[in-house]
């Protein structure tokens, strides 16, 4: 088994799930009991991944304004970001894990997604 399995197309239907979950999962895990930060930095950065999604030049992009290889670099920016906000914020508790969780699942599809279209032989 190859260790880039996820193609470009299906990174784009993760990039749309993770929006939503981002945008949802801090009000329905109660997150914000060290600040109230945590939430609105979720929210904004599902927001942002819908952005960043629909101007990447995949599948589901709609202005394919970004090569897919900035999208990853971006995506790996974001992953980095979410270890160090936690730190900077004086996040605790489930707002720690919840950035420190979405840094390792953000470097992991990364990590497993092919550049250029998979071809399963």
């Amino acid at each position: 088994m190859k260790l880039r399995f996820i193609s470009p197309t299906y990174h784009g239907l993760i990039d749309y799930a993770a929006a939503v979950a981002l945008i949802t999962l801090p009000f329905l895990l109660k997150l914000g009991s060290s600040s109230p930060v945590a939430i609105w930095l979720s929210v904004i950065t599902g927001f942002a991944v819908i952005l960043v999604s629909g101007i990447t030049d995949y599948r589901y992009g709609l202005l394919k304004l970004i090569p897919f290889s900035g999208h990853l670099a971006i995506d790996l920016t974001v992953a980095t970001g979410f270890i160090a906000i936690p730190f900077i914020f004086g996040f605790t508790g489930l707002d720690a894990a919840y950035y420190w969780i979405n840094a390792a699942v953000v470097y992991l599809a990364v990590a497993f997604t092919a550049e250029t279209p998979v071809i399963v032989a």
